[in-house]
């Protein structure tokens, strides 16, 4: 672990691969509540870390670790190292939605195929261009596990269409407005541009605000990974064409099982496939596809 001065993260906040986590926590005798204070203030793009919600319940002692865990590697190849100690100490980890680079700790993988997804996507993007043209690809940044497969099987599928030009990729660090900038950005360079595949919900909320602005919805073909609230207003509203949707609410039902199922001694499928759907404005009043659509809560 490296100390660093607030200097030099005000220099590099936003950068794709600085992530911030408030961990404030305080003794009773203080009066003061970490996450009310986290809710009122934060350095921009942290998350909170509460320790008390993450140990163990089940002893006196404060902060023990929990028995178990479900764990999502975001950016596998930086996490694997703190997961392989992980598992040393925790009786049990499920890994689900992001995949870990060496899974032979961990009880169970529980998501969808990335690859696969990506496949899906090049196609239903090339039919919507025609089969050729110029296609953007945009997503939040290098080094997110599942998002570098997607993205990976989406341009080797995009090569079985010799007429469609791949532009490069672009990164957004997460964030709308970026994607939205960039999206005006490419439309001024390209203005033959006829297709985008945005790599995940904030992104497709960019894009489809930036072709909005450009009045360029529609003109624009868009496929989007998720299936956000606000990205089903903007399939309906005719800015996005297809959304490209996980099963969110399967994986995590799934993922508990098999936690439970290890924990009960009984055998866990060491990896568990749930399903995804391409959806359009032409099946997404299906009941068998609006079901994918994800929730703002339960």
């Amino acid at each position: 672990m490296t100390l660093v001065a607030t200097e030099w993260l005000g220099e590099h906040l936003g950068e794709h691969d600085i992530r911030i986590a408030d961990a404030s926590w305080y003794l009773p005798e203080a009066k003061r509540n970490a996450h009310a204070e986290y809710e009122q203030r934060h350095i921009p793009g942290a998350v909170f870390f509460d320790i008390d919600a993450i140990s163990n319940p089940a002893t006196t002692l404060p902060h023990m670790l929990p028995d178990a865990a479900l764990f999502s590697a975001v950016n596998d190849k930086a996490e694997q190292t703190t997961l392989a100690q992980a598992a040393k100490k925790i009786k049990k980890i499920v890994i689900f939605d992001s995949p870990a680079v060496d899974p032979t700790p961990f009880a169970t993988y529980v998501g969808s195929n990335a690859a696969a997804e990506g496949r899906v996507t090049a196609d239903t993007l090339a039919k919507l261009v025609g089969g050729k043209g110029t296609v953007l690809e945009v997503d939040a940044a290098p080094g997110f596990s599942t998002l570098e497969i997607n993205m990976r099987a989406f341009r080797d599928q995009m090569k079985k269409y010799p007429k469609i030009k791949m532009l490069p990729t672009l990164y957004d660090n997460d964030l709308p407005a970026t994607a939205a900038s960039q999206i005006q950005s490419t439309l001024a360079a390209h203005p033959d541009l006829g297709g985008v595949f945005a790599g995940n919900t904030n992104t497709g909320q960019g894009i489809a605000t930036g072709l909005k602005q450009a009045g360029k919805q529609g003109a624009v073909k868009v496929a989007a990974f998720d299936a956000e609230p606000d990205e089903v207003a903007s399939l309906k509203a005719g800015t996005l064409q297809v959304l490209v949707a996980q099963d969110p609410a399967s994986i995590g039902r799934e993922a508990v099982d098999q936690l439970a199922a290890a924990f009960e001694g009984k055998s866990a499928q060491k990896s568990i496939g749930t399903n995804m759907v391409a959806i359009t404005n032409a099946n997404m009043n299906d009941p068998s596809v609006s079901k994918y659509f994800y929730k703002s809560g339960c």
